[in-house]
């Protein structure tokens, strides 16, 4: 999503990053017993599986840890999850979508709105915002796997559809379908990526003045902080002046 590196950022700051760190390790998890309860253990059979997977090493995610929410999975005595897709509005009219994990509907569904109407903004109907969004594979590295014309070489090659490299990386984009046979061409090239998944990229950005994103970050970061909340994506375009205001706040 347009300024998602620069939110990371913020949500790094000021010695959060071991909770930070502590609740992405909890959401890999939960992907992972979810992927092998559905798909089966076996990474090389389990398309899902194998992107969770990559996801968590790419996070730095201890391997004991990783297998461990898959013999969880695999040995059927998980909780059910469901996925959920909830979409509305932030402040100045930013478009949201929130994924969830969920094994509680109805806790699930009142934390999301809570997060919305306590920050500025307005819960819709399922579909009310996804038409600005394209559903898309996302495969990030980071900047010390090549250059910025090597990076874009070896997508090219792989099949990507587009590339954005800066100081703290590459994010190289592809179609939804090919997500699996991109991220193993570009591995073979690049090595192994910080991160493997579909994510929904907005169409266009959406500006907010000052005044509002602050709002606007507040509310992302209460919808990131909850537990059954997997991923957040929003149109916001943000200015690097007023992300700097921000992070120092």
């Amino acid at each position: 999503m347009a300024g998602h590196s620069k939110f990371k950022n913020i949500m790094h700051r000021k010695g959060r990053q071991d909770a930070v760190r502590s609740k992405l390790f909890s959401k890999l998890s939960k992907e992972l017993t979810v992927a092998a309860k559905m798909g089966g253990p076996d990474i090389e059979g389990n398309p899902r599986l194998r992107l969770a997977v990559q996801n968590a090493k790419g996070q730095s995610m201890p391997k004991d840890n990783i297998q461990r929410a898959i013999n969880k999975g695999a040995g059927g005595d998980s909780e059910d999850y469901e996925e959920i897709r909830y979409e509305g509005y932030g402040p100045g009219g930013v478009a949201i979508i929130v994924e969830v994990l969920t094994d509680n509907r109805n806790r699930s569904a009142s934390n999301v709105r809570a997060c919305f109407s306590k920050n500025g903004g307005a819960l819709g109907e399922t579909g009310s915002v996804g038409f600005m969004f394209d559903r898309v594979g996302e495969i990030v590295y980071k900047a010390e796997a090549g250059d910025e014309d090597a990076v874009m070489e070896a997508a090219i090659e792989a099949g990507a559809d587009d590339v954005q490299s800066g100081e703290e990386g590459h994010t190289i984009t592809c179609a939804f379908e090919s997500i699996g046979d991109v991220s193993s061409a570009l591995e073979a090239t690049l090595g192994e990526p910080e991160s493997v998944k579909p994510v929904w990229k907005p169409q266009t950005g959406t500006e907010v003045d000052e005044e509002k994103a602050g709002t606007l970050m507040k509310l992302i970061d209460a919808l990131e902080d909850d537990d059954d909340v997997q991923n957040v994506y929003a149109n916001f375009d943000i200015s690097d002046d007023v992300m700097a205001k921000l992070a120092d706040a």
